[in-house]
């Protein structure tokens, strides 16, 4: 039988393998899980994290002063901006973008980095108000770390 230069040795396949198997497993989140940065006296970030758990996401909440750096990092623009940033599954939910929304993002895997509702617009989800007024807002699919958007749902009052 004609020897071959490389011989692997099975332990080590089966080690690297194994490793490359947990790697992966590690990376990936249980579904509805997601990461919320947010700075620590936000009161609307937090009332939107609860109607996102009463959907049946979960949060892992990551309080910090400043989020500029989270949201470059996600490719959301000062434009984009809001005063929160959710991540689930590498993709970037900016502000108080309705559950719903999400959930829709993550069925269909549109092409781009996430959702954003900028600014903080009263009546979305986190941003209720005692009687109820509520201004139209959209929330934009962000298709490129330049700022370029879609309208992804519009919602009216």
């Amino acid at each position: 039988m004609p020897k071959f230069a490389f011989q692997p040795d099975r332990r080590a396949l089966l080690a690297t393998s194994a490793a490359l198997l947990l790697a992966g497993c590690a990376q990936a989140a249980p579904p509805g899980q997601f990461v919320l940065y947010k700075t620590p006296t936000c009161g609307c970030c937090t009332a939107w994290m609860k109607q996102m758990e009463q959907a049946g996401f979960k949060a892992t909440v990551m309080e910090m002063d400043d989020l500029h750096p989270v949201q470059t990092r996600y490719g959301i623009t000062p434009q984009l901006a809001s005063c929160h940033t959710g991540v689930i599954d590498g993709f970037v939910f900016e502000g108080h973008v309705p559950p719903a929304d999400i959930a829709r993002f993550l069925k269909e895997r549109p092409k781009g980095l996430g959702l954003t509702v900028p600014g903080m617009p009263i009546g979305s989800p986190g941003m209720e108000m005692p009687g109820g007024q509520r201004d139209p807002f959209d929330t934009l699919l962000v298709l490129d770390r330049a700022g370029k958007t879609a309208v992804f749902a519009r919602h009216r009052a």
